[in-house]
């Protein structure tokens, strides 16, 4: 089927509004606190002016995948409450035109624009926040876990990180078990605390170390001194510093790569709440981009009035639409980590809603 002039005029007018939603979505959204923070910033002496500009400009990609769904929305409800207040869709469907067949070009951009959403979560969004988090400065310290275990329920050692950031291990604990001692639990027979730990190839050496040995019953026995002493190598020295570098980070600094490692090493370690906490980001990530899709065609719908409705309907409706989507995503992002839903229900409970209105709207105005 060939490009009708139709489509590329209804494609200009859809484009042209959406453009301006996404700006003025972007402006608003920024408007308020971070521009605020980065004058702060600025007037403190902790950033440059330059660094400021830069700043403002590496936050926009995680702003405009929010926008380009809502722009997708009032940009098609404002072109076509315009093309139905001026009879341009009643002439269009006198001559016997559908509305799946006027909508084609619609859903053409927001196909277009999902795969534009989807690569920014994948590569500029993590890039922005990196390069944002060096201007600000932030080393994101956390507190780092690893067990490690001889069989399902008996532990050998358990590596405790006090500290962890900019690729410092500062004072490792290391707690080790004697898993042979009982059949049923694991023994304590020692304890290892370090100044520092390297990490280098697949293997963990802590430096400057003391060591506690303890007896049967838990009683300190004797401490000595060792220079260096390896306690993880392999395979569970790998996993364990990815698992570290993963947990300093947020979701939208990973893209769908390591994010999907991440995924893999927190099932492998029985890590539940995170393991679905990120899951269900990672899910997030392909429905937020259909959600153009859905967004485009509603807005579609919604802007799809007789000649004398009153518009106001329209973007009322569309406004709570847009509202309740993005006010109920922590929600379900709780409701996922807490194992309360799956993340498949908890990421795809919003575009099946939404479709599920595009069905009930498009029944309502008789399309």
């Amino acid at each position: 089927m060939s490009i009708k002039i139709f489509d590329k005029y209804l494609f200009r007018q859809v484009f042209a509004a959406t453009l301006v939603c996404i700006f003025l979505f972007v402006v608003i959204w920024i408007a308020p606190e971070t521009l605020l923070k980065v004058i702060k910033y600025t007037l403190q002496g902790s950033i440059t002016p330059q660094e400021a500009i830069q700043l403002l400009i590496y936050e926009v990609p995680k702003i405009i995948v929010k926008a380009l769904p809502v722009g997708l929305l009032l940009g098609s409800l404002y072109s076509f409450d315009k093309l139905s207040k001026d009879f341009e869709l009643t002439v269009l469907r006198g001559i016997g035109m559908s509305f799946q067949r006027i909508i084609v070009p619609v859903v053409a951009l927001s196909v277009v624009l999902t795969v534009i959403c989807f690569s920014m979560h994948n590569t500029l969004i993590p890039y922005s926040e990196a390069k944002s988090a060096k201007i600000k400065h932030l080393n994101y310290e956390t507190h780092f876990v690893y067990n490690v275990k001889a069989d399902k329920d008996k532990l050998e050692k358990i590596l405790i990180i006090p500290s962890y950031h900019n690729h410092q291990i500062s004072s490792p604990l290391v707690l080790n078990f004697n898993a042979n001692q009982y059949t049923d639990t694991s023994v304590l027979n020692s304890i290892l605390l370090a100044d520092y730990a390297v990490y280098k190839n697949g293997t963990w050496t802590l430096q400057n170390v003391k060591k506690y040995q303890l007896t049967e019953a838990g009683v300190f026995k004797s401490i000595s001194k060792h220079k260096t002493v390896n306690v993880l190598s392999g395979e569970n020295g790998e996993t364990a510093f990815k698992l570290m570098n993963y947990s300093v980070k947020r979701d939208r600094e990973l893209n769908n790569a390591q994010i999907t490692e991440y995924i893999r090493l927190l099932k492998k370690e029985n890590l539940m709440d995170e393991y679905r906490a990120m899951l269900n980001k990672y899910l997030q990530r392909h429905f937020h981009s259909l959600i153009c899709i859905l967004f485009a065609v509603l807005g579609c719908i919604l802007g799809f009035s007789q000649p004398r409705e009153q518009r106001l309907v329209g973007f009322t409706i569309g406004i709570a639409v847009v509202f309740g989507y993005y006010i109920t995503i922590p929600f379900f992002d709780m409701c996922a980590e807490k194992g309360l839903l799956s993340p498949w229900i908890t990421s795809s409970i919003q575009p099946l809603a939404i479709l599920a209105a595009i069905f009930v709207f498009k029944k309502m105005k008789d399309l």
